[in-house]
């Protein structure tokens, strides 16, 4: 499974039966890193935006376990909306890709799973940062190694 540098949906296998369903996900089996760190967000108003930031480092797989988000991706030169409403769909998301989470219903859980572990420095909270290192980096075009 090979994503690396490129947003992408992931659907992961649902087991189930009249009891209910399973859903399993695996590090560099199902999502393209080593799972380091977990966290979710609940209990958020649907006119709150999260993240509204990139990460130097981090990537990311999110999940809406229940409920509904949206997502905003941001390259620097494009983006993209992805609906969160499936408890067995993800997004990837790579390093270096500005991220908004907003529009979450009531009953919203969505979990996060990253391949690193919390280091604010890696953190890019100012978008004009965001857009100047995006292109300096790689011509506008985020996520060339």
């Amino acid at each position: 499974m090979k994503f690396k540098n490129k947003t992408r949906i992931i659907k992961f296998n649902q087991l189930g039966d009249e009891r209910g369903h399973l859903v399993v996900v695996e590090g560099n089996k199902d999502i393209p890193f080593e799972i380091e760190r977990v966290f979710y967000i609940y209990g958020s108003d649907n006119d709150v935006i999260r993240g509204q930031h990139a990460n130097r480092k981090s990537e990311f797989v999110l999940i809406n376990v229940s409920g509904k988000s949206k997502v905003k991706v941001d390259y620097g030169n494009y983006t993209e909306i992805i609906e969160l409403s499936e408890p067995h769909m993800g997004v990837y998301i790579p390093k270096m890709v500005w991220k908004d989470m907003y529009d979450f219903t009531k009953d919203s859980v969505l979990l996060v799973l990253s391949n690193q572990k919390y280091d604010s420095e890696e953190y890019v909270r100012d978008y004009d940062e965001f857009l100047s290192l995006v292109n300096q980096n790689t011509g506008g075009i985020a996520n060339e190694d």
